[in-house]
């Protein structure tokens, strides 16, 4: 007796969350057709949940465990803090904290690389999202296959792994080879001319003359 009477119950009560979440979801609906989407709102709580479930997902199954095969030396740190400041600066500030002009205007926002949201990923799985990076966001996958690449990565894992511990003196290092716009360029160019004591400024470099670090 008692079980015939729950059934009904449980039934009711499915069925009553069916209509209410199909409600919720013709709201929504109706509401982005009034309005549309705008990569100023932040993700839902369900679109982050849902994303960081595919970005899991999306990991081969051999690198979700795998540990950083690249021994960590001052020399490898260096070369990687360089690649950083030229490549991913741009969107994750050199501190790692995400708060750029690109960086704050990504949807999804580019993350703090200094919380646990990214430290609490395994070595493999930050390798794989720099190598391949993550469908339908601002992430591009910088890998190409060669060992080059894979090594290259590897040793950004051991920068970002570093983040949380960068000090001062590394992020005015990093600065000296954030990419430059012409004009920035000679306006260095200028100041560097005035402190030696230089009555002209070297010419702005063009697209194909600015150097690149690698």
């Amino acid at each position: 007796m008692r079980r015939g009477f729950k059934f009904p119950v449980l039934i009711e009560v499915a069925i009553g969350a069916l209509l209410l979440g199909l409600l919720v979801g013709v709201f929504v609906f109706i509401r982005t057709l009034r309005y549309g989407f705008s990569a100023h709102d932040a993700p839902t709580g369900m679109e982050a949940f849902l994303a960081g479930r595919m970005r899991h997902w999306s990991i081969p199954a051999e690198l979700h465990n795998r540990k950083n095969p690249v021994p960590i030396t001052p020399a490898v740190l260096a070369l990687a803090r360089a690649h950083f400041a030229d490549h991913c600066a741009s969107c994750h500030g050199n501190d790692g904290k995400g708060n750029t002009e690109m960086g704050r205007h990504l949807y999804p926002r580019a993350p703090d690389m200094t919380l646990a949201e990214t430290q609490s990923q395994s070595d493999g799985e930050l390798f794989a999202t720099i190598e391949n990076g993550v469908r339908l966001t601002g992430m591009p996958g910088w890998g190409n296959g060669t060992a080059g690449s894979a090594y290259g990565s590897w040793t950004l894992v051991h920068f970002i792994r570093h983040l949380p511990k960068l000090t001062p003196e590394e992020v005015a290092e990093m600065e000296k080879l954030n990419p430059k716009s012409p004009e920035e360029w000679q306006q260095m160019q200028q100041e560097a001319a005035f402190l030696a004591g230089g009555e002209e400024a070297v010419q702005a470099p063009t697209n194909e003359t600015q150097p690149h670090h690698h």
